[in-house]
């Protein structure tokens, strides 16, 4: 007996399977959790690494997650599955073949810290997790906020400036908070500016 589920990248016919777990709301975590690491996509070989890291992270152990191969999406295949086959896009569930499991009842942040926790120390996503995500024109000078450092996860920075409209390796940063973490002059930086919507962090200062 279990809470199995596969786990299989769209167009692919390899899968993970997850002895424990396998709810939607279990592997709806497991794929944000991804996601907010800023992992390749699931149908990434890379991706789908970093997936099994995570969730074999989670179990601990050694008999809580395989690889499936020749996966089917059918009804057929899927029978034996108590959950079912999550077939993923990115990193959402774009479609669900069998299963017949409910949800689990799990909250989506809660088990992302529970996730969390379970990962090696420098991998952590930490204060991320109960970060306030926050559009561009509403990060104010002084705010800290998380930037991704592609190594393990992200880091906390405080924006000192506001672009303004001059051009920065090739691109206008009028409008543009930029943070402290690199250069004697932040403002000469592009890898400095946030472009996208991001977490700022409401705690106690850096």
């Amino acid at each position: 007996m279990g809470n199995r589920a596969i786990v299989k990248p769209e167009g692919r016919n390899v899968g993970v399977y997850l002895h424990w777990n396998g709810g939607i709301d279990s592997v709806t975590a497991f794929l944000k959790y991804c996601e907010l690491k800023g992992y390749r996509s699931f149908e990434d070989p890379y991706g789908l690494a970093r997936f099994c890291q995570v969730v074999g992270n989670f179990f601990g152990g050694g008999l809580s997650i395989g690889i499936e191969v020749d996966v089917d999406e059918t009804d057929e295949y899927a029978e034996w599955i108590d959950n079912g086959i999550y077939v993923v896009k990115g990193w959402k569930i774009v479609r669900r073949i069998g299963g017949y499991q409910s949800r689990e009842g799990y909250e989506l942040n809660e088990m992302l810290h529970e996730i969390d926790i379970k990962q090696p120390l420098t991998e952590r996503l930490g204060d991320f997790l109960d970060a306030e995500e926050t559009d561009i024109s509403d990060i104010k000078v002084g705010d800290i906020v998380f930037v991704h450092n592609y190594h393990n996860g992200y880091e906390k920075h405080r924006v000192v400036g506001i672009g303004e409209d001059k051009v920065v390796n090739g691109r206008n940063v009028k409008g543009f908070p930029y943070v402290d973490k690199y250069g004697h002059d932040p403002s000469c930086n592009i890898n400095n500016y946030i472009f996208e919507k991001t977490r700022v962090w409401k705690g106690e200062s850096k």
